[in-house]
């Protein structure tokens, strides 16, 4: 049975008066069994008191991005071990915005969830296709190229210890959410492709949604069978919204 996870990406978004008061009812409302897992993904700046803030609470942190390299002259950049030390437990790799903004390709992501696994944090491997691959029936090309150069450098064993997160861009920020059997499609491509290399795999690996994920759509997406959960952008900055996006997961 797949753990259902919601991760609530902050993106550069907050403040630590914002963090604090968001993180607190995050807290107060955080029921006492949930059945799915929750976590927080603040910006860079903010881990170390976000950390200090969840720490003794179910509320898991993980980063937006890690450098592929283990250290060195590489100013601005944040490894792994230093997320690793500020107590993340989660990273997500291969955004849509550091793909298409900052041009981060298929090759450098990999080696980013092969640097992300070398210290023990749990990488999410973000994937997904622009609205122009979808309309001229590439979603599923563009989809695998970025899953198989994954599976290519890590192996297909790699998935034991980390997650995917299937993100159409034309559905981020954009109000537009995919259809659950759009949604669902994807996801069961995804696992399917991974059943090429390892059943047991692909039948473990749990594979999130991401794409305008609110509290009126979450249950409806998360019944998909093959939908573990979400990776929520915007609704992750409002408490209330936040956690009946968590409620929705946790009865799939």
């Amino acid at each position: 049975m797949r753990r259902p996870i919601v991760a609530g990406n902050w993106k550069m978004h907050g403040s630590r008066a914002d963090n604090a008061r968001l993180v607190e009812e995050l807290i107060a409302g955080h029921p006492d069994r949930a059945a799915a897992e929750f976590l927080v993904l603040p910006p860079f700046v903010y881990l170390q008191e976000v950390g200090r803030l969840i720490r003794d609470t179910p509320i898991q942190m993980g980063a937006q991005n890690v450098c592929a390299e283990a250290q060195g002259a590489f100013t601005g950049e944040v490894s792994a071990a230093m997320l690793k030390d500020v107590g993340c437990g989660y990273v997500l790799v291969g955004h849509s915005e550091r793909r298409w903004i900052y041009h981060e390709d298929d090759q450098l992501v990999a080696r980013k969830f092969a640097a992300a696994q070398s210290k023990a944090l749990v990488p999410i491997l973000c994937v997904g296709e622009h609205l122009w691959d979808r309309e001229n029936g590439r979603t599923e090309e563009v989809v695998a190229r970025q899953l198989d150069v994954v599976l290519e450098l890590c192996g297909v064993e790699a998935l034991n210890s980390g997650i995917i997160a299937y993100e159409p861009i034309w559905a981020i920020g954009t109000g537009r959410t995919a259809t659950p059997e759009q949604a669902q499609a994807v996801h069961a491509f995804i696992r399917e492709r991974i059943a090429g290399r390892d059943a047991k795999i692909a039948a473990a690996t749990r594979v999130l949604y991401g794409g305008s994920v609110k509290a009126s759509n979450a249950a409806e997406l998360f019944a998909q069978p093959d939908v573990d959960g979400g990776l929520i952008g915007g609704a992750s900055l409002n408490a209330e919204e936040f956690l009946a996006i968590l409620a929705a997961c946790g009865s799939r």
